[in-house]
């Protein structure tokens, strides 16, 4: 994995285009934060409940799954934009120019087709949850308290379709390297080296990671 990316920033369209998506991908992330917190307050209060009152919270279990995608997917494209996901480092950060966009334009394509299929999967998955016509718009409940589960299959394809808008901004800024052979193009997750990766780190655990790098 990726310990540290590099993103570079100028006054070109693309590079306005990855800030402002970063914005919307920062607050997903920011969600995605939120559930884990969220999470974290249900189970002290449900296991002090138990304990204190032999009343823990109703349909506890319910929330949980409820929550699991916000906490899994909602930062899936924050993560693709930093460099963050699994990848063969030792393989890509031995690749120079070219070469290196060649790699990295094929598999962000591979992923892209990928991630529109499942668009397209998840997006039917919640089609088949959400009836206009149901109680709560729902055809489908969890087991205990009967919430709804159309929003949390909703937010699948919300994130995968982000993620692919983020593919298609890299896979542009790759071929385009590709074809010119720009050294440090910008908006991608650059390789960046082990002295680079050691001083990105140490900077998020004093002064915190640069807004923009």
């Amino acid at each position: 994995m990726a310990g540290a990316s590099l993103v570079l920033s100028d006054d070109s369209t693309i590079s306005w285009i990855d800030r402002h998506l970063l914005k919307l991908e920062k607050a997903m992330a920011l969600i995605s934060g939120l559930a884990v917190f969220g999470l974290m307050m249900l189970a002290v209060v449900s296991v002090g409940g138990r304990n204190a009152m032999n009343h823990p919270i109703p349909g506890y279990v319910d929330w949980i799954e409820q929550a699991m995608p916000l906490i899994a997917i909602m930062g899936i494209s924050y993560t693709q934009r930093e460099g963050g996901h699994i990848r063969m480092d030792l393989m890509v950060g031995s690749l120079r120019g070219r070469a290196l966009w060649a790699s990295e334009f094929v598999t962000t394509l591979a992923i892209l087709i990928l991630m529109a299929l499942l668009v397209w999967g998840s997006f039917a998955h919640f089609q088949r949850s959400f009836d206009w016509s149901a109680p709560m718009f729902s055809r489908d409940s969890t087991m205990d308290i009967n919430l709804p589960i159309w929003p949390a299959k909703l937010v699948v394809p919300v994130a995968f379709f982000v993620l692919c808008l983020r593919l298609l901004l890299q896979l542009w800024v790759y071929g385009r390297a590709l074809l010119t052979g720009e050294e440090k193009p910008v908006g991608i997750p650059l390789p960046a080296d082990a002295a680079t990766q050691a001083a990105m780190e140490a900077a998020q655990v004093t002064d915190g990671p640069d807004e923009e790098r």
